[in-house]
């Protein structure tokens, strides 16, 4: 009564096989890991392009930059000449509205000899030299407005050299380098601190031909891990110069989708699959895999024997074989 019961169990199990993915030699695959480590998107230097004396540093490494300055040079003198130069503007405006009510006074005054001039009650010298008063007037009106606007670019350009005694770093950048505190002098072009953004997170990796495309082959953006959490990331940029010695082309990924801290050194790890030498054959059609390892096409009488070169994603990588061409479905053990 128990073999009926378990007999009947096994022709009733048995059904499930045939509706089961077939067993198929595919073409070989290896999946490698690709590693590296994450670094900010950009990095400036900051320096400053006037020479003085610092005043104040408002950050710390570590410290993200907000509205202020990442530092503050002394102003005092350029505010001195600041300072002198609206003076002279405002004595050239006073001067100019002076001349101004001269040159009305002067108009109407040889208006008026002219006039007298035409009705011979005056002489032709008198109304001459009025009008050369006049026309002088007009071109010291000239003259002042000229000075009024050279004065004006000297102003512009005082308040340019001013707004570069603060010097700035992109807010939302983290300061990693300060190289400079308050009350030492600087000089121009000299590195005071460096600033990097870290709002975008880049991996730069060193790959081969064959790494770069199955890279591409990928749907973007593709999933990654991230000191071991899962996330998402594209190519951001490629490198087309080869070097020479690594046989290798610089490529740089760009994190789409990471919920982790926003910083340089965390490890970063990409899989990917590499066509291999040999063939995939799926480890349920192995027969004795460790001993004498061999399978069986399906419909054929005999198997066999195997080389067995590794294992990848539930498949063994075996030496190629004659008779197990891309695409032999193979009969289970």
């Amino acid at each position: 009564m128990h073999w009926v019961i378990i007999w009947a169990a096994l022709l009733w199990i048995m059904p499930i096989r045939v509706g089961a993915e077939p067993l198929v030699v595919s073409p070989a695959e290896k999946e490698i890991m690709l590693t590296g480590y994450t670094r900010g998107d950009a990095t400036v230097t900051l320096a400053s392009e006037v020479p003085g004396r610092v005043i104040r540093v408002n950050y710390s490494e570590g410290e993200t930059i907000k509205d202020k300055p990442f530092c503050e040079i002394d102003t005092t003198f350029i505010d001195f000449q600041i300072q002198g130069t609206r003076q002279k503007i405002s004595g050239i405006e006073a001067a100019i509205a002076q001349n101004e009510s001269r040159v009305a006074y002067l108009k109407k005054e040889y208006e008026r000899i002219d006039q007298l001039h035409q009705g011979d009650r005056a002489t032709g010298v008198k109304r001459d030299s009025a009008q050369e008063e006049y026309q002088q007037a007009g071109l010291a009106r000239r003259s002042l407005a000229a000075e009024k606007g050279a004065l004006e670019v000297a102003l512009r350009e005082l308040m340019e050299r001013k707004r570069r005694h603060d010097i700035r770093a992109p807010a939302g950048w983290v300061l990693v380098a300060r190289m400079v505190e308050p009350g030492e002098m600087v000089a121009p072009n000299i590195p005071l601190g460096r600033a990097t953004d870290f709002q975008k997170l880049v991996i730069p990796l060193s790959v081969s031909g064959e790494e770069l495309s199955a890279i591409q082959a990928l749907d973007e953006p593709f999933g990654a891990t991230v000191d071991g959490v899962p996330a998402t990331a594209r190519i951001n940029r490629i490198n087309p110069e080869f070097d020479e010695k690594t046989r290798k082309l610089g490529i740089e990924l760009i994190l789409v989708d990471h919920g982790g801290p926003r910083r340089g050194g965390l490890r970063f790890t990409l899989p990917v699959a590499l066509e291999t030498q040999g063939v995939w054959v799926p480890r349920a059609a192995v027969i004795d895999r460790y001993e004498n390892p061999r399978v069986r096409a399906k419909g054929a009488e005999a198997p066999v024997n195997i080389l067995i070169l590794g294992e990848s994603n539930g498949h063994y990588i075996v030496a190629d074989h004659p008779d197990l061409q891309v695409g032999t479905e193979l009969a289970a053990p």
